[in-house]
């Protein structure tokens, strides 16, 4: 599968991020600024479609910067703030406060996973963004996805190994990468065998199109979730549970049970794979 990472960690003591209200007083002082103000999507503003904001300033001219007294102001202030870390990896960006921490600025639409969901949903709400936004560290983000992950990631497949190895917030789920993505089993066909989900996940997503007003935790909220968007996720898990195996899975326990025999599987080819990576390399004379 392809690798996922975790969004934007500006490290900037709030000076970068601003709300709607925030947004207007601010531009309201420094009208040029605008251009350089990029929607800034963490959990929240996945789910409840609120607004947030972030100053990105990586492709900014310095005769720009300079133009605009109230970003100097802000960009000084992450300077100060940073110089007083004792975090070696904030330290290194003090100098040139206009970059991020992590910095992950996407190009193209981007599938975005929230960190931390409801035990109450039958699935993680993913979904997807697009440029100019510029996701959080609160959100996972996998670039250049395709409806065919997206549905084997929003399966009942997916949901059941998160519910059993991912960590918890309280009693809602915590969705990691290490634990969690990196860890799932993949059905055994491959990336290629994945076509046959494109269909289904068009369904999930038309379906969803069909409640422009509502937002992501309207829709997965169980008590009012759509009858035909649950329908299409039911037709997106069998679809998915056929990629694992012909015979139906009776229950969420069951498919638990048959992504552990696979991970099994893979953890046992561990030691062998190494062995012969140090052969290979011990041939070539490589340390």
């Amino acid at each position: 599968l392809p690798p996922m990472v975790t969004g934007s960690q500006p490290i900037d003591d709030g000076n970068f991020i601003f709300d709607a209200q925030q947004r207007v007083e601010f531009l309201a002082k420094e009208p040029c600024a605008e251009g350089f103000l990029r929607p800034y999507i963490g959990s929240r503003e996945h789910l409840h479609r609120s607004d947030r904001w972030i100053l990105a300033l990586q492709e900014a001219r310095p005769t720009e910067i300079q133009l605009m007294p109230e970003v100097v102001s802000r960009l000084r202030a992450v300077r100060q703030y940073r110089r007083q870390s004792q975090r070696a990896s904030t330290l290194a960006i003090a100098e040139d406060p206009w970059k991020y921490n992590v910095e992950v600025l996407p190009t193209a639409p981007f599938l975005v996973i929230p960190q931390v969901t409801s035990e109450r949903r039958q699935y993680v709400p993913i979904g997807w963004a697009q440029p100019p936004a510029i996701p959080s560290s609160l959100v996972c983000v996998i670039e250049n996805a395709s409806n065919q992950l997206f549905g084997l990631l929003t399966s009942a497949m997916h949901m059941t190994w998160l519910r059993h190895v991912g960590g918890r917030l309280k009693s809602d789920y915590r969705y990691s990468i290490g634990l969690v993505y990196n860890t799932f089993p993949a059905p055994p066909c491959g990336v290629a065998g994945l076509a046959s989900l494109e269909l289904p996940a068009r369904a999930v997503l038309d379906a969803r199109s069909e409640f422009g007003d509502a937002t992501l935790a309207d829709l997965y909220n169980p008590d009012s979730m759509p009858a035909n968007l649950r329908s299409a996720h039911r037709d997106l898990d069998r679809a998915v549970d056929r990629l694992y195996r012909k015979k139906p899975f009776g229950s969420d326990r069951e498919r638990f049970q048959h992504l552990l025999t696979i991970y099994g599987m893979c953890i046992a080819l561990i030691p062998a794979a190494i062995s012969r990576t140090g052969r290979k390399r011990s041939k070539l004379g490589i340390k």
